[in-house]
């Protein structure tokens, strides 16, 4: 049985609802579904395989080259600070560091401060 979008999404959302990070909303971005902190778009889901995620620039080459089998791109990603992931090779402990790297990346200063206080 082929998964939906919207099944394969349900491993994505609920790792990163456990961090319980403010403001994290689950969205849509280009008809599938998505990750965003208020309207800051986080990561989505490119296919029922493989989820791009906000990553710095610099750090996309040694994420490609230390684990080619998680992390990869695609000519579409090339320059843009995104990454994408095959979801059957990454553990949970991994896509949530990268969620929560994400989130911290891209959330507005009040929306941090929130989380520091609190």
């Amino acid at each position: 049985m082929t998964k939906t979008l919207d099944e394969a999404f349900e491993r994505i959302w609920a790792i990163a609802e456990s961090l319980h990070l403010p403001e994290l909303v689950r969205s849509t971005t280009y008809g599938t579904p998505s990750l965003k902190v208020k309207t800051s778009f986080l990561g989505r889901l490119k296919d029922v395989e493989t989820f791009a995620i906000y990553c710095p620039l610099e750090e996309k080459p040694l994420l490609m080259e230390s684990v080619p089998n998680i992390y990869f791109e695609t000519d579409h990603y090339k320059g843009w600070p995104y990454i994408l992931m095959h979801l059957d090779a990454v553990s949970d402990a991994e896509l949530r560091h990268r969620i929560k790297l994400a989130w911290h990346a891209r959330a507005p200063a009040k929306v941090k401060k929130a989380l520091e206080a609190g």
